[in-house]
Protein backbone atom coordinates (compact mmCIF):
# COMPACT_ATOMS: atom_id res chain seq x y z
CA UNK A 1 0.00 0.00 0.00
CA UNK A 2 1.20 3.76 -0.45
CA UNK A 3 0.23 6.45 1.84
CA UNK A 4 0.01 9.91 -0.06
CA UNK A 5 1.47 12.43 2.90
CA UNK A 6 -0.19 15.94 2.20
CA UNK A 7 2.46 18.34 3.81
CA UNK A 8 0.31 20.91 4.90
CA UNK A 9 2.55 22.64 7.67
CA UNK A 10 6.60 22.28 8.98
CA UNK A 11 8.20 22.80 12.01
CA UNK A 12 9.15 26.62 12.97
CA UNK A 13 12.49 28.62 12.64
CA UNK A 14 15.32 26.52 13.02
CA UNK A 15 13.59 23.50 14.17
CA UNK A 16 13.03 23.04 10.22
CA UNK A 17 16.68 21.91 9.77
CA UNK A 18 17.09 20.47 13.02
CA UNK A 19 14.29 17.80 12.86
CA UNK A 20 12.57 15.41 9.96
CA UNK A 21 9.99 16.99 7.71
CA UNK A 22 6.62 15.42 9.28
CA UNK A 23 5.73 13.48 5.94
CA UNK A 24 9.27 11.54 7.47
CA UNK A 25 8.06 11.63 10.86
CA UNK A 26 4.90 9.34 10.06
CA UNK A 27 6.71 7.56 7.57
CA UNK A 28 9.35 6.44 10.44
CA UNK A 29 6.36 5.84 12.90
CA UNK A 30 4.19 4.12 10.38
CA UNK A 31 7.00 1.66 9.15
CA UNK A 32 7.28 0.29 12.92
CA UNK A 33 4.12 -1.88 12.23
CA UNK A 34 4.46 -2.64 8.47
CA UNK A 35 7.61 -2.43 6.94
CA UNK A 36 6.10 -2.95 3.66
CA UNK A 37 4.28 0.53 3.48
CA UNK A 38 5.30 2.95 0.66
CA UNK A 39 5.00 6.34 0.53
CA UNK A 40 4.62 9.75 -1.22
CA UNK A 41 4.65 13.33 -0.03
CA UNK A 42 2.85 16.61 -1.63
CA UNK A 43 4.23 19.61 -0.72
CA UNK A 44 0.18 21.42 -0.24
CA UNK A 45 1.71 24.32 1.93
CA UNK A 46 3.91 25.09 -1.27
CA UNK A 47 1.57 24.93 -3.85
CA UNK A 48 2.00 21.93 -5.27
CA UNK A 49 -0.57 19.95 -6.96
CA UNK A 50 -2.73 17.56 -5.21
CA UNK A 51 -3.09 14.05 -6.99
CA UNK A 52 -6.05 13.08 -8.04
CA UNK A 53 -8.46 11.85 -5.24
CA UNK A 54 -9.46 8.46 -6.96
CA UNK A 55 -5.85 7.53 -7.81
CA UNK A 56 -4.45 7.39 -4.33
CA UNK A 57 -4.57 4.22 -2.00
CA UNK A 58 -4.32 6.00 0.97
CA UNK A 59 -3.92 9.68 2.18
CA UNK A 60 -2.44 10.84 5.47
CA UNK A 61 -2.39 14.57 6.07
CA UNK A 62 -0.61 16.26 8.51
CA UNK A 63 -0.35 19.13 11.13
CA UNK A 64 -0.26 22.47 10.89
CA UNK A 65 0.53 26.24 12.29
CA UNK A 66 -2.26 27.01 10.25
CA UNK A 67 -6.15 27.45 11.10
CA UNK A 68 -8.94 26.00 8.72
CA UNK A 69 -10.22 29.83 8.89
CA UNK A 70 -6.63 31.14 7.36
CA UNK A 71 -6.81 32.18 3.91
CA UNK A 72 -4.19 30.00 2.10
CA UNK A 73 -3.85 29.60 -1.74
CA UNK A 74 -4.51 25.69 -1.14
CA UNK A 75 -7.14 25.47 1.55
CA UNK A 76 -10.02 25.22 -0.56
CA UNK A 77 -8.34 22.87 -3.10
CA UNK A 78 -7.96 20.14 -0.05
CA UNK A 79 -10.84 20.95 1.07
CA UNK A 80 -12.64 19.75 -2.56
CA UNK A 81 -9.59 16.93 -2.51
CA UNK A 82 -10.99 15.73 0.65
CA UNK A 83 -14.61 15.50 -0.19
CA UNK A 84 -13.86 14.09 -3.80
CA UNK A 85 -11.69 11.06 -1.38
CA UNK A 86 -14.68 10.51 0.79
CA UNK A 87 -17.00 10.32 -2.22
CA UNK A 88 -14.39 7.83 -4.11
CA UNK A 89 -13.96 5.42 -1.17
CA UNK A 90 -10.35 6.37 -0.18
CA UNK A 91 -9.04 5.77 3.06
CA UNK A 92 -7.87 8.92 4.85
CA UNK A 93 -6.02 9.30 8.11
CA UNK A 94 -5.81 12.88 9.47
CA UNK A 95 -3.38 14.09 11.90
CA UNK A 96 -4.13 17.67 14.47
CA UNK A 97 -4.72 20.27 11.27
CA UNK A 98 -5.61 17.37 9.17
CA UNK A 99 -8.35 16.34 12.12
CA UNK A 100 -9.31 19.73 11.72
CA UNK A 101 -9.47 20.27 7.98
CA UNK A 102 -11.19 16.74 7.42
CA UNK A 103 -14.07 18.20 10.32
CA UNK A 104 -14.05 21.23 8.75
CA UNK A 105 -14.14 20.12 5.06
CA UNK A 106 -17.29 18.03 5.88
CA UNK A 107 -19.57 20.04 7.37
CA UNK A 108 -18.34 20.50 11.30
CA UNK A 109 -16.87 23.07 12.91
CA UNK A 110 -13.24 24.04 13.81
CA UNK A 111 -12.66 26.99 16.26
CA UNK A 112 -9.82 28.33 18.58
CA UNK A 113 -10.98 26.59 21.97
CA UNK A 114 -12.13 28.54 24.69
CA UNK A 115 -9.99 26.17 26.74
CA UNK A 116 -6.88 28.23 25.23
CA UNK A 117 -3.69 25.92 23.94
CA UNK A 118 -3.50 22.15 24.45
CA UNK A 119 0.57 21.54 24.61
CA UNK A 120 2.19 18.84 27.08
CA UNK A 121 1.50 15.32 27.38
CA UNK A 122 -2.25 14.27 27.29
CA UNK A 123 -4.44 11.60 28.15
CA UNK A 124 -7.81 11.05 26.25
CA UNK A 125 -10.53 8.23 27.54
CA UNK A 126 -11.14 5.90 24.81
CA UNK A 127 -15.28 6.05 24.64
CA UNK A 128 -15.93 3.80 21.49
CA UNK A 129 -13.96 0.52 21.04
CA UNK A 130 -13.18 -0.48 17.58
CA UNK A 131 -11.50 -3.80 15.76
CA UNK A 132 -8.73 -2.11 14.61
CA UNK A 133 -7.63 -0.92 18.23
CA UNK A 134 -6.92 -4.54 18.66
CA UNK A 135 -7.11 -5.48 22.69
CA UNK A 136 -7.83 -1.71 22.84
CA UNK A 137 -7.04 0.59 26.17
CA UNK A 138 -8.50 2.31 28.34
CA UNK A 139 -6.54 5.70 27.81
CA UNK A 140 -4.06 7.02 25.56
CA UNK A 141 -1.67 9.45 25.74
CA UNK A 142 0.16 11.65 23.21
CA UNK A 143 1.81 14.82 22.49
CA UNK A 144 -0.79 17.78 22.28
CA UNK A 145 -0.12 21.01 20.56
CA UNK A 146 -3.18 23.01 19.42
CA UNK A 147 -5.13 25.74 19.88
CA UNK A 148 -8.58 25.22 17.56
CA UNK A 149 -10.27 21.92 18.28
CA UNK A 150 -13.35 20.15 16.48
CA UNK A 151 -16.17 21.56 18.38
CA UNK A 152 -18.75 20.00 16.75
CA UNK A 153 -18.20 17.18 14.46
CA UNK A 154 -19.78 16.91 10.99
CA UNK A 155 -22.60 14.28 10.62
CA UNK A 156 -21.30 10.89 10.50
CA UNK A 157 -18.84 11.49 12.61
CA UNK A 158 -18.48 9.15 15.73
CA UNK A 159 -16.04 10.43 19.07
CA UNK A 160 -14.00 7.64 19.77
CA UNK A 161 -11.43 9.22 22.58
CA UNK A 162 -12.21 12.67 24.31
CA UNK A 163 -10.36 14.78 27.38
CA UNK A 164 -11.34 17.39 29.66
CA UNK A 165 -9.73 19.47 27.22
CA UNK A 166 -10.44 18.06 23.69
CA UNK A 167 -14.11 16.77 23.61
CA UNK A 168 -13.35 15.08 20.26
CA UNK A 169 -9.58 13.55 20.26
CA UNK A 170 -9.90 10.96 18.17
CA UNK A 171 -13.14 10.86 15.42
CA UNK A 172 -14.25 7.95 13.37
CA UNK A 173 -15.98 8.54 10.13
CA UNK A 174 -19.20 6.21 9.48
CA UNK A 175 -20.24 7.77 5.93
CA UNK A 176 -16.36 7.15 4.70
CA UNK A 177 -13.04 5.35 5.73
CA UNK A 178 -11.88 8.29 7.57
CA UNK A 179 -10.31 8.15 11.07
CA UNK A 180 -8.68 11.54 12.69
CA UNK A 181 -6.75 12.55 15.55
CA UNK A 182 -6.32 15.44 17.18
CA UNK A 183 -2.68 14.39 19.38
CA UNK A 184 0.57 13.93 17.57
CA UNK A 185 1.65 10.32 18.04
CA UNK A 186 4.63 10.52 15.06
CA UNK A 187 6.48 13.66 17.45
CA UNK A 188 9.12 12.51 19.45
CA UNK A 189 9.52 13.51 22.78
CA UNK A 190 12.69 15.55 21.71
CA UNK A 191 11.16 17.13 18.70
CA UNK A 192 7.57 18.05 21.10
CA UNK A 193 9.61 19.66 24.05
CA UNK A 194 11.75 21.50 21.11
CA UNK A 195 8.24 23.12 19.66
CA UNK A 196 7.03 23.98 22.82
CA UNK A 197 10.47 25.80 23.90
CA UNK A 198 10.63 27.86 20.72
CA UNK A 199 6.94 29.18 21.40
CA UNK A 200 7.96 29.85 25.11
CA UNK A 201 7.58 33.91 25.59
CA UNK A 202 5.64 33.99 22.31
CA UNK A 203 2.97 32.35 22.05
CA UNK A 204 2.79 30.46 25.05
CA UNK A 205 4.64 31.73 28.84
CA UNK A 206 6.96 30.57 30.91
CA UNK A 207 4.81 28.59 33.00
CA UNK A 208 3.26 27.01 30.28
CA UNK A 209 5.69 25.30 28.58
CA UNK A 210 7.25 24.54 31.98
CA UNK A 211 3.65 22.21 32.65
CA UNK A 212 3.99 20.80 29.75
CA UNK A 213 7.54 19.89 29.83
CA UNK A 214 7.11 18.33 33.26
CA UNK A 215 4.15 16.34 32.01
CA UNK A 216 6.74 14.76 29.58
CA UNK A 217 7.39 12.29 32.28
CA UNK A 218 4.31 10.60 31.67
CA UNK A 219 5.01 7.89 28.68
CA UNK A 220 3.61 8.32 25.59
CA UNK A 221 1.64 5.75 23.23
CA UNK A 222 2.32 6.97 19.73
CA UNK A 223 3.45 3.55 18.38
CA UNK A 224 0.52 2.43 19.97
CA UNK A 225 -1.38 4.93 17.62
CA UNK A 226 0.74 4.53 14.81
CA UNK A 227 -0.23 0.66 14.79
CA UNK A 228 -4.00 1.35 15.07
CA UNK A 229 -3.29 4.04 12.05
CA UNK A 230 -1.89 0.99 9.97
CA UNK A 231 -3.90 -1.75 11.44
CA UNK A 232 -7.52 0.36 9.95
CA UNK A 233 -6.32 1.50 6.85
CA UNK A 234 -5.34 -2.47 6.28
CA UNK A 235 -8.84 -3.02 7.48
CA UNK A 236 -9.99 -0.54 4.44
CA UNK A 237 -7.75 -1.70 1.80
Amino acid sequence: MKITILETGRAPGKLVDEYPRYPAMFASLLSLSDRELAYESVAVLDGEALPTASACEAILITGSPYGVYDSTPWMDQLRSFIRSACDAGIPIVGVCFGHQIIADALGGEVRKSEKGWGIGRHTYEITRKRDWMGEGRPAISLSASHQDQVITPPAGAVTLARSDHTDHAILEYSNAPVITIQGHPEFSDKYASALWQARRGKALSDAQVDAALASMLKPGDGALVGDWIVRFLRSVR
